[in-house]
């Protein structure tokens, strides 16, 4: 088990020229009874695609319902988001991403669930998607999360029933960074305090700073701070063969 509070460069895989990561996003796009809205974040989905091709990782995306996904988190001093957006092989996936069912778990290395508080309301249920993921990860892939995308680790469970987070250590959007947007009463439940019903061990770290562990082939990230981390440490084990 690692965990890491600063980022470091991964070395590029041998076959990662040949190898596929899936970026999971959600299809929600209201913020409870709040008239706001929401989506996916999109520096969590711009910093750790960033990573992935730049180690040699073919990127495509996927989502609740496919489509286009709404976003949420863009910032104007953000170059990285808006070269992610600006990108057109990337703005032609995110117009039409696909749903789980139209993929193949055999095709892609790792799934990356990417966050928002969108996925609060989508990735729990959103049964085809995790069950893509615990296929990803049976055959010796690799789940990564970050922020509030571990929303989807609530209800996957593996072949034999038991939750992938039963006896894992995470990091997650915490009940005190959720508190902190005055949003505790808004989400559906509290992510943190839900996986740890689960029976993962949440490891927090200092509000809005990195803070990533990585236990097997399960990496998590608590925030959007931590989002390019997950992804190097995702690499970092495809590159070492223990995905395999």
């Amino acid at each position: 088990m690692t965990t890491s509070s600063s980022p470091s460069s991964p070395s590029s895989p041998s076959a990662a020229s040949s190898a596929k990561v899936l970026l999971a996003l959600t299809s929600h796009g209201e913020l409870g009874d709040t008239g706001r809205s929401t989506g996916f974040y999109v520096p969590e989905a711009a910093h750790p695609y960033e990573v992935f091709t730049k180690a040699g990782y073919q990127v495509d995306f996927v989502s609740v319902r496919g489509g286009s996904s709404p976003l949420d988190g863009v910032a104007p001093d953000d170059e990285d988001a808006a070269r992610f957006l600006a990108d057109p092989a990337v703005a032609a996936k995110l117009a039409d991403t696909p749903t789980a069912d139209r993929l193949d778990p055999a095709d892609y290395a790792a799934v990356y669930f990417v966050g928002g508080h969108g996925t609060m309301w989508d990735f729990p249920d959103a049964t085809e998607l995790t069950a893509f993921a615990a296929a990803v990860y049976e055959r010796g892939g690799v789940v990564a999360a970050v922020c509030h995308g571990p929303s989807a680790l609530v209800n996957l469970r593996l072949s034999d029933g038991t939750h992938l987070v039963d006896g894992k250590e995470v990091a997650v959007f915490t009940n005190a960074e959720e508190e902190s947007v005055e949003l505790a009463e808004v989400v559906p439940f509290l992510l943190q305090t839900r996986l740890t019903e689960r029976g993962a061990t949440v490891r927090t770290g200092p509000m809005w700073a990195e803070n990533t562990v990585a236990d097997g082939r399960l990496v998590t990230g608590q925030n959007p701070a931590s989002a390019a981390r997950v992804a190097e440490l995702t690499v970092g084990i495809l590159a070492s063969g223990t995905a395999s």
